[in-house]
């Protein structure tokens, strides 16, 4: 893709995770843990998988479920666990579905799994498959999808965009003031020269398939805060990169394009808000008040996950 002139950071970031030849998600990432770019909160205990698979068994028995369903399973080992911590007598007739885009990380999720789940491009074909009833959980999947950064300016908010010269040089730069998406960020006093992030993909992504949801309870599982906290002494946003278990901020996530993962903290307000027209209740805590409402396993953190780490329980 040609980047000589600027192009909004979203379009940016798309290309840079998902392009089939040269994205990160597509085609080089090198694995999920201590081997990987990163490592997810479940992967350093068996504690979020057991308290998941609890809270999955209670929303099962409440909606008649019995299908489950993981978006972005990253290598599997999640949906692994949570399967084998599900009661027995509900394992042998729990139907697991996992949706998942990436091609390599779908090679390792099925050299584990095997004939224990089936597989979905897209959670709209999963919905299908099950008549639309299903329990639902992702972890660490709104992250993974391409942000919108705004900066506060004189005029008001605009738009971040991001070119490269060719010596691969980058140039960042802002868009004409334009109208703004609809977001909770926007809302909150911010001093002049603050960056915000805005997940509006996953807005849309939300729109493609929340209709087809018909009934059953969605977990979802991230870091970041709700609108009045995410960006506490964060006057550059929350953007940043992993390699190889580095975190790099600044110019650094023009680097490496495609060997790298880009992310970004979740307004959990949005999601509130974004999903309100599709479902009937929702309840946002704490990951560390999550484990402990529904496992008497402590969870022994070393990377702050548990408060870090927000959870959205939402029933349709």
């Amino acid at each position: 893709m040609n980047f000589e002139s600027p192009v909004p950071f979203e379009r940016f970031m798309a290309w840079a995770l998902h392009d089939p030849q040269r994205g990160y998600y597509a085609r080089r990432i090198s694995g999920v843990g201590g081997r990987g770019d990163f490592t997810t909160a479940p992967m350093l205990s068996e504690t979020p998988a057991k308290a998941i698979a609890a809270w999955a068994a209670c929303a099962m028995k409440e909606t008649g479920c019995r299908d489950l369903i993981e978006i972005g399973p990253g290598e599997g080992t999640l949906a692994a666990a949570v399967l084998r911590f599900l009661p027995w007598h509900l394992r042998w007739k729990t139907r697991l579905h996992l949706v998942e885009t990436s091609a390599p990380l779908a090679e390792r999720q099925k050299a584990l799994l095997g004939k224990q789940a089936t597989w979905h491009r897209h959670v709209s074909e999963a919905l299908q498959s099950c008549g639309g009833r299903a329990v639902i959980f992702s972890n660490e999947l709104v992250d993974a999808f391409p942000v919108r950064r705004f900066q506060k300016t004189p005029d008001g908010w605009q738009e971040m965009a991001i070119r490269f010269d060719e010596n691969r040089s980058h140039f960042e730069s802002l868009l004409p003031p334009a109208p703004l998406p609809d977001s909770s960020g926007f809302l909150e006093i911010h001093p002049p020269g603050q960056i915000i992030e805005v997940h509006q993909s996953y807005q849309r992504y939300l729109r493609e398939w929340m209709p087809l949801w018909s009934a059953g309870r969605m977990l979802t599982i991230d870091y970041g805060s709700t609108a009045g906290k995410i960006y506490h002494r964060r006057p550059r946003g929350t953007l940043r990169a992993y390699l190889l278990q580095q975190r790099l901020e600044g110019p650094a996530i023009y680097e490496n394009i495609g060997r790298q993962d880009l992310t970004a903290d979740v307004n959990f307000t949005d999601l509130q808000d974004w999903s309100a027209p599709f479902v009937s209740a929702q309840r946002l805590v704490a990951f560390r008040e999550f484990l402990e409402g529904v496992t008497d396993h402590p969870f022994q953190e070393n990377n702050g996950a548990g408060g870090a780490f927000m959870v959205l329980d939402q029933r349709r």
